[in-house]
């Protein structure tokens, strides 16, 4: 096994960015969630149906959300789902019963949500989906916007999990048949699927020699992330590289590949503060870089009736070391 050195001072400022980047986040997560929208008199009201504020992309969405409503004279008003379909449920009846002006919901069901497209449609209120889609994602296409969605406002998943695997390929060993490990999200979620068909799709279209020997679930944490890819290591300690469909789970994967002394190449998505610090100290090999600020703004500007596609996105390119400066981690 070839142990890939790493300097303390490297590790150091990974871990002191990291505490500073979690504590910044959950602060923001928290004050976004306590604090009631400040109404001005006579501004109209736009909702956020999020899926929680304790995970930092759905904050970062939400902020991205209330600062493109601030900026337009408009108020935010933002209810948090905590991770509960039915809490979400209401929550959208609620902002149906507020008359807010439009409503973009962040689906936590991309099935059950069709549901809630057509009563919030039924109000007569304008209702655009923001980062996931509406309608089962394994027949519908992500351009395909479900029926009565203002718009789509999302990552391509299947095209960031091509830009993995190419990204990939860039890194896996010459010459011979290279091993991979996928670490996945949570089962249930439409991303798991996607992001895994398209790093396949960006491996072969890059001409990759690989076999996928494992896959298993890291629920999108750190945690979950970490004991993945111990179990992984210790089953087959030879692996080149970890796809983690997720940059929470590409930090916790790298501290079970530094403990293992593994060499195994780090790629992640999302483009976190924390992928993104660890990139520049060299821990992670690099992430495809998502923009959830970016996704939040979009959003409000569909409701307000701005002019654009139904689907609506942004680029993601994929970024090393040698390109990290290209992505400003959002979350």
């Amino acid at each position: 096994m070839r142990w890939r050195p790493f300097p303390v001072a490297c590790w150091t400022l990974v871990i002191a960015v990291a505490l500073v980047s979690l504590a910044t986040l959950r602060g923001t997560a928290r004050a976004t969630a306590a604090v009631p929208p400040v109404a001005v008199a006579g501004a109209p009201r736009y909702g956020l149906s999020t899926v929680g504020l304790s995970y930092p992309f759905a904050a970062a969405i939400a902020k991205g959300f209330a600062d493109a409503a601030t900026r337009a004279g408009a108020t935010a008003v933002v209810l948090d789902a905590r991770g509960g379909v039915q809490k979400q449920a209401n929550d959208i009846d609620d902002l149906i019963a507020q008359g807010v002006k439009g409503v973009a919901i962040m689906p936590l069901d991309s099935v059950v949500a069709q549901g809630w497209v057509d009563r919030v449609r039924q109000a007569g209120v304008p209702v655009a989906a923001v980062a996931a889609q509406v309608g089962d994602p394994r027949t519908r296409r992500i351009d395909d916007v479900y029926p009565g969605l203002t718009a789509l406002v999302s990552q391509d998943e299947t095209m960031a999990g091509e830009a993995a695997g190419r990204l990939s390929a860039s890194l896996l060993p010459r010459g011979r048949t290279a091993t991979i490990a996928v670490v996945e999200g949570a089962a249930g979620f439409p991303e798991v699927e996607q992001r895994a068909r398209g790093f396949r799709r960006g491996l072969d279209g890059a001409g990759a020699r690989y076999r996928i020997v494992a896959s298993q679930p890291g629920n999108w944490t750190a945690e979950g992330g970490e004991a993945a890819c111990q179990n992984i290591l210790a089953a087959r300690p030879a692996i080149d590289l970890f796809f983690n469909e997720a940059d929470d789970m590409v930090i916790g994967c790298a501290r079970a590949v530094r403990a293992a002394g593994s060499a195994a190449r780090l790629v992640g998505v999302g483009g976190s503060k924390l992928a993104i610090a660890s990139i520049r100290a060299g821990a992670v090999d690099g992430t495809v870089c998502f923009k959830p600020e970016a996704l939040g703004a979009l959003a409000f500007a569909a409701l307000r009736g701005e002019a654009g596609p139904r689907f609506r996105t942004y680029a993601i390119p994929a970024v090393t070391r040698a390109t990290v400066s290209e992505c400003v981690g959002q979350w």
